[in-house]
């Protein structure tokens, strides 16, 4: 079965930092584009990072600075490293791979 799971999602402060992951099973991700996005309560889903096959990075204005996509090839997994995290981050988070695949979410709760 093709899934992706994502996990290290909880509560900090701001200020804090999570890495969350996002676990392949069925297919590779090291050959894949991936992308991390979020939705906050009652907003729509919002783009936050992307690591592309060959390897390079890109991120939204609003994280750029403070949150670091990287891939482990060996564990089949995508990170996203969330670093001076804020309020208004917020969100349950999903990974998706370029083919259409996206994972159940994990939650992110910034709160003092």
């Amino acid at each position: 079965e093709v899934q992706l799971v994502e996990s290290g999602g909880g509560l900090v402060q701001p200020g804090g930092s999570l890495r969350l992951s996002c676990s392949a099973s069925g297919f590779a991700l090291s050959s894949s584009t991936v992308t991390w996005g979020r939705q906050a309560p009652g907003q729509g889903l919002e783009w936050v990072a992307a690591i592309y096959s060959e390897g390079s990075t890109h991120y939204a204005d609003s994280v750029k600075g403070r949150f670091t996509i990287s891939r482990d090839n060996a564990k089949n997994t995508v990170y996203l490293q969330m670093n001076s995290l804020k309020p208004e981050d917020t969100a349950i988070y999903y990974c998706a791979s370029i083919s259409g695949v996206r994972g159940q979410g994990t939650q992110v709760t910034v709160s003092s």
